[in-house]
């Protein structure tokens, strides 16, 4: 079970696959979790898990000002397969006083209108999740992956050979390979922020931040 960070209030508008696996993580984490959707079947499905679990068209005002958006930190427009009410809803939200509003795109040409409409951030989960199992597959020894912007992301690889039984000081690696150790995975063991005298054994995973190029060029150089 994932340790619970905080508790916010969200709202979720939309139970498809994306919005549904989205509500259970932010319940998991020990928000408030209120769930809407137009299909009576999936809140019934979902309504054991949710004690906040309503039936309504959003894109109906007089819904959302029941529902009160205004009160949720985070209103999260999830609509899976209809542009139109994703835009609608999005737009009804930011009049009705919605602190918050993220909404899912799948094209950057939909972003663009869900902006102007009052989204305050696009999602592209599909995009990004495509994009992540790509650098995974197509580069060796890519055990995960975090794109934190254009040109930086987080990899975790496998420790050089020749790392083993040196320290991240003696193998200088910000210097040598243009990267910094964030945590070192070692089995079911994580340490984090490792100290300059760590030493490597062999099998140990590093979390790597860096330039994309150079650690895609690291990666594909571990034997």
């Amino acid at each position: 079970m994932a340790k619970k960070i905080g508790k916010k209030s969200m709202l979720v508008i939309g139970m498809g696959e994306y919005g549904k696996y989205l509500a259970l993580k932010l319940l998991e984490l020990g928000n408030e979790v209120m769930i809407v959707d137009i299909d009576e079947r999936k809140i019934e499905e979902l309504a054991p898990v949710f004690t906040n679990a309503h039936i309504g068209d959003c894109t109906n005002e007089a819904v959302l000002k029941t529902i009160g958006v205004d009160q949720f930190d985070t209103c999260f427009v999830a609509i899976d397969d209809n542009f139109q009410s994703s835009l609608e809803i999005t737009s009804l939200l930011s009049e009705c006083g919605a602190k918050r509003v993220v909404s899912k795109a799948s094209r950057e040409s939909q972003a663009k209108f869900l902006l102007k409409t009052g989204a305050t951030e696009v999602v592209y989960p599909e995009k990004d999740n495509a994009e992540r199992l790509a650098i995974k597959y197509s580069s060796n020894n890519v055990f995960d992956y975090i794109q934190l912007t254009a040109d930086y992301s987080l990899f975790e690889i496998p420790i050089m050979e020749g790392w083993d039984g040196m320290s991240i000081l003696e193998i200088d690696v910000r210097k040598n390979y243009n990267i910094n150790i964030l945590a070192v995975k070692r089995g079911k063991e994580f340490i984090p922020s490792p100290s300059p005298d760590f030493k490597f054994q062999k099998g140990d995973h590093v979390v790597t931040l860096g330039h994309s190029d150079e650690l895609i060029k690291l990666a594909n150089n571990i034997n």
